[in-house]
């Protein structure tokens, strides 16, 4: 079976994630393909847009990237893991930089690679199946496919609080972080893709996708996690200078919630929570999301070897005992020496680049 299927008609290009025993998490494959697509759409006046979508019927819309690959890699000299960041994180630019509208429908699981392929696209669409999540600090990984770009950018400290707890958003939350535009029912998301179909045909093919997909969202319902409330504990206590100082907030906080993230922040790696608070602070601070992406691939190319990777993923992916031993064990255990390590230049000829 094809994992990745292209197709353009009538003014619009679609991309479908094809690989369902996977929830179409993404592989180097996958990446190159859409690239490829892509880069021979972009020249094509007749291709007015583009849709990225998963087949029908599947769980989701893209949990990932190929997890397993990467610690096998990272055991070794890690060269294919390197491909696979190198590769999608040129995808993840060139949909950055793309100058054609592109469409995102974010129906089901929404992770990782998924992020990475979807925040990119103008008009992001949630469904009441879709979750969202960046959970990597729970395998050792980080928040990475520009997460160091997205979620500084967030509204008050939310990103630091998705970055670090890896905490799950379904839709009416996904609209408060203004991770999704749109909130669609899938018992509608076929007048969507005609109407989307339609919009392509169009001398202004933007303007006329957002006057049609505001005219079908539907209210979203209240928010479970992003409760005014809550946001307003997120930007007071993940806002601060450090992750030990943001443990200590929730500590000094003792409401439920407070007791609840500091639980989660307890189950996560500590390395992977420092090495996400520092780019996110220094993402906020790039210039460009290119420059953002080569910072992310310095840290990919030598996280995916270290061992809390390695462990992550042995602990929740293939024994899934949930007992990862993490080390260092304890926040106080990662240096800034480490840090520096991880975020150092790559040597000259093995820097990220984009296309």
């Amino acid at each position: 079976m094809t994992d990745l299927l292209t197709a353009a008609a009538f003014g619009l290009a679609t991309i479908t994630l094809n690989r369902p025993a996977a929830l179409h998490a993404l592989n180097t494959h996958m990446c190159r393909n859409m690239i490829q697509a892509l880069m021979a759409w972009r020249g094509e006046a007749d291709v007015k847009a583009v849709l990225i979508d998963h087949a029908p019927g599947t769980r989701g819309f893209c949990a990932g990237g190929d997890i397993r690959m990467l610690a096998e890699s990272g055991k070794g000299d890690g060269r294919e893991a390197r491909e696979f960041f190198f590769t999608e994180y040129q995808l993840n630019h060139l949909l950055f930089t793309y100058p054609k509208p592109v469409i995102a429908i974010m129906d089901g699981v929404t992770m990782g690679g998924g992020v990475g392929v979807s925040m990119p696209a103008k008009f992001r669409i949630a469904t009441e199946n879709t979750t969202y999540a960046m959970p990597e600090t729970g395998i050792g990984l980080f928040p990475d496919v520009g997460g160091g770009w997205y979620l500084p950018r967030k509204p008050g400290a939310i990103g630091m609080w998705l970055a670090l707890t890896g905490a799950r958003l379904k839709a009416a939350d996904c609209l408060v972080a203004g991770i999704a535009t749109h909130y669609i029912p899938t018992e509608i998301l076929g007048a969507a893709r005609a109407q989307i179909a339609g919009a392509a045909q169009t001398h202004d093919a933007e303007r006329a996708l957002a006057s049609g997909l505001d005219a079908l969202a539907e209210p979203a319902g209240k928010p479970k996690e992003l409760t005014p409330e809550n946001i307003e504990r997120i930007g007071h206590i993940f806002a601060h200078d450090s992750v030990e100082a943001i443990v200590a907030a929730l500590d000094a906080d003792g409401s439920e919630w407070a007791r609840a993230q500091r639980a989660t922040l307890a189950t996560k790696s500590p390395q992977t929570l420092k090495v996400a608070f520092r780019q996110l602070r220094e993402g906020a601070k790039m210039h460009s999301f290119a420059d953002e992406m080569r910072q992310e691939y310095r840290i990919g190319a030598r996280v995916v070897r270290r061992h809390d990777f390695i462990e992550g993923v042995r602990a929740l992916i293939v024994d899934k005992d949930n007992t990862p031993r993490w080390n260092p064990p304890t926040l106080d255990g990662v240096t800034d020496a480490m840090l520096d390590e991880i975020f150092a230049a790559l040597p000259a000829g093995e820097e990220w680049a984009p296309l």
